[in-house]
């Protein structure tokens, strides 16, 4: 294309030419004059006149086209409610900039002892809480942030593709083992193979032959009365667990069990993983009949009734049950049922039929004596349940001095005085009356706190053992500080994200106030872990706002 400045037309090639031209003149040493005096003839290209040109949006503002057709009354209507839209939406941004505007005003009279909106509110005076108090409360701000939902939905699919893999591996290692299992061990088979035996003895011989005597797995094909099928053992109810226990390694396994509702005869699973790719599946507790260990119904038999959320079970450590040995240390093996498949609970239930009034009845009494010291402590420990929830754990701990967990009458209620913690005689009374159901006079002191204080919820309690076993990722049952320092991440917290924080002040502050709960200076275990966010809970009714309060800060 030929550019034509002044009627003189200049092709691109002449163009790229009379440029290329200008550099051999000066490569030869030609001076600048000679150079000006070479180029005198080149047109020269007006200045162009910006006062001239006209905004690019007036002029279409100027622009009126002609002959457009009236807008119909539809076309008026939406344009009516466009309008009245956006008029709401600016006066409420205008009132979320005044008063984000006045609030940054309350913040930088006091950034120091600002804590979180949350840990103001409330009819508690700011005087009554100490430092550890208000540092401990600074978690409660994660609950405010609102995590990924697109993330979040994610990791939680793939989290019950993982879990529903992982049950249904136990499930069928656990037919795999029962079907194989129950015909070899029924005691028939001996009877069957000394019939065998004494027919076929040599007349010489008193004794067997070696072929007879050894059982062989072709015999085992022999069917017997008490012999398991796959359609007996599918009439079950499928359930997770958790060890109740202050030592990390047992309270974070990973237990499945099952209850068969044609023997009454239950099972208990325990899932292993080594690594990332290596897993096991190992009997935990032996398929046998079981009965309450203690409560209400001592000595009662399991019944379908008695599987359900939130539930205890309860086993004595006898030598069958091949316990790892840190469980044998206590007299009593405490499971608690954090999962249930309802499907099979339901329907399996239509076909029961329990007779237990009198005990449901005073099971309800129980809770409702519980109940009613609970509420008396609730507001008590609003604001104070990290630094009393974990000192009481502490000081418990200090009175123990058998190392046996069990405390008396007299050592619970020194430790509800030194905490200022005011239960009425008739409630404290009636409490020790449940608890003390051995008639021993000494009670254990976590029972004492779960059932006295109380305790956040499976699905709470669910998320802070994760939180533990990704720091816990050798599963030692503890974590050193270092370790917690690492991991914490407090760049999300929004005092940090408004500048009243550093992120190392949060860390700090939380590190601090967990420091406080731990018998060791430079690391936790799991039972002070969840001590903390125990007390934490205390003071967040919402269940997704605790969970952000671990999400956020953990990655998890």
């Amino acid at each position: 294309m030929d550019l034509e400045v002044k009627g003189v037309a200049v092709s691109p090639r002449n163009q790229a030419q009379s440029f290329s031209g200008r550099k051999k003149p000066l490569q030869q040493g030609w001076t600048s004059k000679s150079w000006a005096m070479q180029n005198s003839c080149l047109p020269v290209v007006p200045r162009l006149d910006l006062g001239s040109l006209v905004d690019s949006d007036d002029e279409e503002e100027d622009i009126i086209p002609e002959n457009l057709p009236a807008p119909t009354g539809k076309y008026k209507l939406k344009y009516q409610q466009y309008e009245t839209e956006m008029k709401e939406g600016y006066k409420q941004h205008s009132q979320r900039n005044a008063e984000k505007t006045k609030s940054n005003i309350t913040h930088q009279h006091s950034p120091r002892n600002k804590t979180d909106d949350k840990c103001v509110q409330g009819e508690e005076a700011i005087n009554d809480l100490t430092t550890l108090d208000r540092k401990a409360l600074l978690q409660q701000g994660y609950a405010d942030n609102r995590y990924d939902a697109q993330r979040s939905t994610r990791k939680s699919d793939a989290e019950m593709v993982a879990t529903e893999k992982k049950k249904q591996a136990v499930a069928e290692q656990m037919m795999t083992d029962h079907l194989s299992r129950a015909v070899i061990s029924d005691p028939e088979q001996n009877l069957t193979t000394e019939r065998q035996g004494s027919a076929r003895m040599l007349p010489v011989s008193n004794i067997a032959p070696l072929r007879f005597r050894k059982r062989t797995l072709h015999e085992t094909k022999i069917r017997t009365h008490s012999t398991l099928t796959e359609n007996m053992l599918s009439h079950k109810v499928q359930f997770d667990g958790r060890i109740i226990s202050r030592n990390g390694r047992d309270a974070c396994r990973e237990l499945i069990g099952f209850f068969f509702t044609h023997d009454q005869s239950l099972t208990v699973y325990e899932y292993r993983q080594f690594g990332k790719n290596r897993t096991n599946v190992l009997p935990f507790i032996q398929k046998n009949i079981y009965s309450h260990q203690r409560g209400r119904r001592k000595g009662k038999q399991y019944q379908l009734g008695d599987f359900y959320v939130g539930a205890n079970l309860t086993f004595l450590n006898s030598d069958h049950l091949r316990l790892p040995e840190s469980i044998k240390e206590n007299t009593l093996l405490i499971l608690r049922i954090t999962n249930i498949d309802r499907i099979a609970l339901d329907s399996l239930r239509t076909d029961s039929v329990e007779h237990e009034d009198g005990i449901n009845r005073q099971e309800a009494n129980d809770r409702l004596v519980f109940k009613a010291i609970q509420d008396e402590l609730k507001e008590q420990l609003h604001k104070r349940g990290v630094r009393i929830f974990t000192g009481l754990g502490k000081y418990f701990r200090q009175l123990d001095k058998e190392g046996s967990g069990l405390l008396d009458k007299a050592d619970f209620k020194q430790a509800l005085n030194v905490f200022h913690l005011e239960v009425s005689e008739k409630n404290f009374e009636s409490s020790w009356l449940i608890l003390n159901d051995n008639g021993n006079g000494k009670v254990d002191y976590g029972e004492f706190k779960r059932a006295v204080i109380g305790e956040m919820n499976e699905y709470r309690k669910s998320f802070v053992r994760k939180a533990f076993m990704k720091l816990d990722f050798n599963k030692m049952g503890s974590v050193p500080i270092i370790d917690i320092r690492k991991c914490y991440c407090a760049k999300k917290h929004p005092q940090v994200i408004s500048g009243h924080f550093t992120e190392e002040q949060i860390k700090s502050s939380f590190l601090e106030t967990l420091k406080d709960a731990c018998n060791k200076s430079d690391e936790v275990s799991y039972g002070e872990f969840e001590d903390y966010y125990e007390g934490l809970s205390i003071g967040i009714g919402n269940d997704e706002d605790f969970v952000n309060i671990l999400r956020t800060p953990w990655g998890i």
